[in-house]
């Protein structure tokens, strides 16, 4: 009888000779039962609550935007050849050298004790030109003398015309090599190319890689290298998405499409 009273609850010895069915009574008998579940529930849901928040954390962080900057540089227009200048007008020539002359004076008939100055004789005049003085100088040989000044023709002659090499590459051109599209379109490519190697950067590859490459006349690209920020993985991803991307539209000098040299400038920013 005494282990019975130990056994009876003083919910029992609260209730005895109620009505224990009224609802009140299961009430109170369950009451830490009830305690309990909602602790366990509430514990539960807080605990997904900060799990959940943890993860959305990270994910947060690992997809954080990220910002491409496209800067276009820009090459000086050069100005189209100017003709070289004149020739310089051509040297003096000295004048030519006097030739021999005697005079000739009508001939007189006098006493020979009244001559003064005797006539030339035939070998002098074969040797010298008749004139109205006599002038020392070379023998006369009968040829004509050119004249003392040239003065030419007071016209310039026209500039000889430089065959330009078709094959030379050009590294400053009135109008660059551009992307299909223009830059908004360059930007798109450039973000899907980033965006599909996110997972892979550091951040030691932010920053801005400069890639120099060729655009021939037909727009092919060729001779691609990272000028700046080489060996990171933003250098190797720019190199590939220019060396497999679409045919650029060429630079053009003097009108007509060249081949030209291109500085296209790739950068990658994490926000913080």
């Amino acid at each position: 009888m005494h282990a019975k009273v130990l056994k009876i609850d003083l919910l029992d010895i609260l209730f005895e000779g109620r009505n224990k069915a009224y609802g009140a009574y299961d009430l109170r008998k369950t009451y830490n039962k009830r305690i309990l579940i909602a602790l366990i529930v509430t514990v539960t849901i807080i605990s997904a609550a900060f799990i959940t928040s943890v993860i959305a954390d990270r994910m947060s962080e690992r997809n954080a935007v990220k910002l491409i900057q496209v800067k276009d540089i820009s090459l000086e227009a050069i100005k189209s050849d100017e003709p070289p200048p004149p020739p310089p007008p051509p040297p003096k020539l000295p004048p030519p050298p006097s030739i021999a002359t005697i005079a000739f004076t009508p001939p007189k008939i006098v006493k020979d004790e009244e001559v003064i100055k005797p006539p030339p004789d035939v070998q002098q005049i074969q040797e010298a030109r008749v004139d109205v003085k006599t002038v020392e100088g070379t023998k006369d040989l009968g040829i004509v003398a050119a004249p003392s000044e040239d003065k030419g023709t007071q016209v310039a002659a026209a500039p000889v015309e430089k065959k330009e090499d078709e094959d030379k590459i050009f590294i400053k051109v009135e109008i660059d090599a551009a992307f299909p599209g223009g830059a908004e379109a360059w930007t798109r490519y450039l973000q899907r190319a980033i965006e599909a190697n996110q997972d892979e950067f550091t951040e030691s590859d932010a920053g801005t890689c400069i890639v120099k490459f060729v655009v021939d006349k037909l727009g092919k690209v060729s001779a691609v290298e990272a000028t700046t920020m080489k060996g990171t993985k933003l250098a190797e991803i720019a190199t590939n998405m220019i060396r497999k991307g679409p045919d650029w539209i060429p630079a053009k000098q003097n009108g007509r499409q060249v081949n030209a040299y291109r500085l296209q400038p790739v950068s990658y920013i994490i926000a913080n």
